[in-house]
């Protein structure tokens, strides 16, 4: 959206804000706008770790049934060896 404003359209705003508020309203203005900068980028990432400790929660989850699987995987191997070498014997 800053894209389609000239320099000069902002130079424009920024007389009629200074017109409007005065000099020395100007300052108290942009650290209150910081604040709320500040404060909607510690929300947002707020959200952002809620939601990776969720997705963190759900991976141990996978990590068990990886593991399990690995499990059954080596256990089918070792009766394909034991079943081999009975083949063999016989």
């Amino acid at each position: 959206m800053l894209w389609f404003i000239s320099g000069a359209e902002i130079v424009f705003v920024f007389f009629i804000v200074l017109l409007v508020f005065g000099a020395d309203k100007i300052p108290s203005i942009a650290r209150t706008l910081a604040k709320g900068m500040t404060q909607v980028r510690q929300a947002t990432n707020d959200i952002k770790n809620e939601i990776q400790k969720s997705v963190d929660i759900e991976s141990p989850t996978k990590k068990v049934t990886s593991e399990i699987k690995k499990e059954v995987d080596q256990l089918k191997g070792d009766f394909d060896d034991l079943k081999d070498s009975i083949s063999r014997d016989l």
